[in-house]
């Protein structure tokens, strides 16, 4: 498994996470880190986090950690989809932003919107995995408040999970749903399901039609906006174009 060491300083504790800022083990105490902390760190998303290549989650060990940055640069992951800084827009009223619990939840259920329009990408790959569809499922439950902010992050990890050993538009197809669910944690992931929705539909393009076929799922995207928060995402939109593949130029 590779992915980060998250410490997060608001709860001292530490959460491993995944190359997409999702949790996939239970969190240690601070202290279980020990020397491990020694490497380099990047601040990123509220955190910092540690990059290490393996972990055992039952054990509750964290080896040393290993500079594998390039790896995942390779791979599309870091310095996308979130800002350095975080949008005090994105950030609830309760944790000293100006996003109301009203927009938060639309901006989720856009999300999940985005997510479901290329889902069949990933199903007609893995018909047999539920996890994406659930993710897209447990994102509307929590606009809805029927479930918690953590079970909504839980299935967006599991949806992550199912896009490993995939490619495509499968991977993007269930990077999207993943993405979705995770909003209830994050608001700013609302472009994540929209910019991987984008990539499913352009991976998906026959050759040469990729270009507009993106563009295309970017305008249907547009259009599925509600209004209370249309210019909040289009502004958004604007400003993280260059950290999201420029998928957003349509």
């Amino acid at each position: 498994m590779i992915g980060f060491i998250g410490v997060d300083l608001r709860f001292w504790g530490v959460r491993v996470l995944d190359a997409s800022d999702l949790l996939v083990c239970p969190a240690f105490p601070l202290w279980s880190l020990g020397r491990a902390l020694s490497g380099p760190v990047r601040q990123h998303a509220g955190t910092w986090q540690h990059e290490f290549e393996a972990v055992d989650c039952q054990a509750g060990t964290v080896p040393a950690p290993s500079v594998i940055a390039g790896q995942l640069r390779a791979e599309g992951v870091l310095a996308v989809i979130l800002p350095k800084d975080r949008d005090p827009r994105f950030v609830t009223i309760r944790r000293g932003g100006t996003l109301t619990d009203a927009d938060h939840q639309l901006l989720a259920l856009w999300a999940a919107a985005c997510a479901e329009h290329v889902l069949d990408r990933f199903e007609s790959a893995r018909p047999e995995d539920p996890r994406p569809r659930r993710a897209i499922e447990q994102a509307r439950a929590w606009a809805r408040g029927e479930i918690t902010m953590s079970q909504a992050r839980t299935a967006g990890g599991h949806a992550m999970a199912a896009a490993r050993d995939l490619s495509g538009p499968a991977r993007h197809a269930a990077y999207a749903a993943g993405q979705a669910a995770v909003v209830a944690h994050v608001a700013a992931h609302e472009l994540g399901a929209a910019a991987y929705a984008i990539k499913a539909a352009r991976a998906a393009a026959p050759a040469g039609e990729g270009e507009r076929a993106g563009q295309l799922e970017c305008r249907w995207q547009r259009d599925q906006l509600p209004e209370a928060i249309r210019e909040l995402v289009l502004d958004d939109q604007r400003m993280r174009n260059d950290i999201c593949w420029s998928v957003f130029d349509c």
